[in-house]
C-alpha cells in the first residue's frame, strides 16, 4: 500500500488523519494536524508529527520519528533494532522546573542519564540503592527569663510518620528518599540559655537531618524590659512591666505561639510571664495576670514503637502568685518570687525532648536539647545513631550531632 493511497483514504474533511484500522506507511509521512490512530501503525520511512498524536494500538517505527507536539501511546511501541531513542539532553541548570515522577534525560554536566524520583534527580543505575525513610526532627527549646519573665517556647516539631501530626496542628509531612552510600549530616539543637533580669531568654538552636530543619524555640521575655516573647519553632512567653506583652509567634508546621504576660491589678509588683508555646497548643497567659501561665502542650510520636511526647512549652514565671507549669512534652515549670526554699524555682526543659525552659524570678531555666529519629521498614540499611528495631522497622536515634550513612 503506497503512502499516497493511505493518506487519501484516511484524511477527512478537516485535513486531520483518523485511522480506525491498521495503517502501513512505506514512505515518509508528515502530519501537521492532530492524528488519532485506533489500531496498529507501521512506518518504514521517516515520520514527522507536528501536533498531537494519540495511539491506542501498537506502533512500529523503522526509521526516524519526530514529534513537535505531544504523543500518547496506550499500547506497545517497537523501534527497529538498528535505531535508538533520543532522550532530552542538557546540563544541570536546564533541568525542568517542575519535573514529574519518572522524567528521564541525559545530563551533560554529570555525563549521566538521570531520572526524577519525585524528590530529586538521581543517576540511572542508582535506583536500587534509593529508599524511603520517615523522620522526627525536634529542635532545642528556648530559655526562660527571670524577673517574672516568660517561659521558653518549645523546639520546632516536624515529622513524616504516616498518620501522625506535626507541630502547629499540621498533618505529617512526606517521607524523604535517601541514596545508599550517601552521608547525611545530623545536627541536634541545643536548648537556649535561661537569663535572669535580662531582655529575653536565648532561643534554642535548630535541629537538622539532611534537608529537614526544625527551628529552635523562642526565648521568654524579661519583665525588666517589658518585651514580647521571641518567635521560634514555638514562641516564647511575653512579660509585663507597665503593660502586658504578647508571646512570640510559632512557625507554621512546627509549633504554636507563646502566651502574653500580665499584671495583677495593674501592679508592677504582681506580674506573670506568659507560658511558652508548645508543638500542640499555645502558651497560656492573661492580660490581667490572674490566670496561671502554663506552657503549651507538646505532641506525641510513636516513631520508636512507643508513644513519647515532645516539644512542650516552659511555664511562665511569677511574682507573688503561682508560677506556670511546663507543658507536656518536656516543658519546664516556671519559678515564683523570691525563689527561696519555700517557693519553686524555674525548671529546665527536658533534654532531648525540645522542651522550653521555665520563666522565673531570681533565676530562669534553660531549654531542653532536641532529638532526631529516623526509621525505615525491614533490616538495617544505614549506620549512625543508636540503632533499635520495633514493629518491622529499623530505627536510628540521634541525641547528639553526628552523621547518618545510608
Amino acid at each position: 500500500m503506497s503512502n499516497a493511497r493511505n493518506l487519501a483514504d484516511i484524511i477527512g474533511a478537516a485535513g486531520i488523519p483518523v485511522v480506525t484500522s491498521n495503517a502501513s506507511f512505506s514512505a515518509n509521512v508528515a502530519v501537521t494536524g492532530a492524528a488519532t490512530f485506533s489500531n496498529t501503525v507501521t512506518v518504514t520511512g521517516n515520520a514527522v508529527f507536528s501536533n498531537t498524536i494519540a495511539v491506542t494500538g501498537n506502533v512500529v517505527f523503522s526509521n526516524t520519528t519526530a514529534y513537535t507536539g505531544n504523543a500518547t501511546f496506550s499500547n506497545t511501541v517497537t523501534f527497529a533494532s538498528n535505531g535508538a531513542i533520543i532522550i532530552p539532553v542538557g546540563n544541570t541548570a536546564q533541568r525542568p522546573g517542575t519535573p514529574v515522577l519518572g522524567a528521564l534525560r541525559y545530563n551533560t554536566t554529570l555525563n549521566s542519564v538521570e531520572v526524577y524520583t519525585d524528590t530529586t534527580w538521581i543517576a540511572v543505575g542508582d535506583q536500587a540503592t534509593f529508599y524511603s525513610i520517615e523522620y522526627l526532627v525536634i529542635a532545642g527549646g528556648g530559655g526562660g527569663c527571670g524577673t517574672g519573665g516568660g517561659g521558653g517556647g518549645a523546639g520546632g516539631f516536624r515529622t513524616s510518620v504516616i498518620g501522625a501530626t506535626s507541630g502547629g496542628g499540621s498533618s505529617a509531612e512526606s517521607p524523604i528518599q535517601l541514596i545508599s552510600s550517601t552521608t547525611y549530616n545530623v545536627t541536634i539543637g541545643a536548648g537556649g540559655s535561661g537569663l535572669t533580669n535580662a531582655d529575653t531568654g536565648t532561643n534554642g538552636s535548630n535541629s537538622v537531618f539532611g534537608s529537614i530543619t526544625s527551628i529552635g524555640g523562642g526565648g521568654g521575655a524579661g519583665r525588666a524590659a517589658s518585651l514580647q516573647g521571641s518567635s521560634g519553632g514555638s514562641g516564647g512567653g511575653g512579660t509585663a512591666r507597665t503593660t502586658s506583652q504578647p508571646g512570640g509567634a510559632g512557625t507554621a508546621g512546627q509549633g504554636f505561639a507563646g502566651g502574653h504576660g500580665g499584671l495583677v491589678g495593674g501592679s508592677q509588683s504582681n506580674s506573670r510571664g506568659g507560658g511558652g508555646g508548645g508543638a500542640g497548643s499555645v502558651g497560656l497567659g492573661a492580660s490581667d495576670g490572674s490566670v496561671r501561665s502554663d506552657g503549651g502542650n507538646g505532641v506525641a510520636s510513636s516513631i520508636t514503637g512507643s508513644s513519647v511526647t515532645y516539644s512542650g512549652g516552659g511555664g511562665g514565671g511569677s511574682e507573688n502568685y503561682d508560677a506556670g507549669l511546663g507543658g507536656s512534652g518536656g516543658g519546664g515549670n516556671g519559678g515564683r518570687y523570691p525563689d527561696l526554699s519555700t517557693y519553686p524555682v524555674a525548671v529546665s526543659g527536658t533534654a532531648n525532648r525540645g522542651g522550653g525552659g521555665g520563666g522565673g524570678y531570681q533565676t530562669a531555666a534553660n531549654g531542653g536539647s532536641g532529638i532526631v529519629i529516623i526509621r525505615y521498614p525491614g533490616a538495617q540499611r544505614g549506620s549512625g545513631g543508636t540503632v533499635t528495631s520495633s514493629g518491622g522497622y529499623t530505627i536510628h536515634t540521634f541525641t547528639s550531632s553526628s552523621t547518618y550513612t545510608a
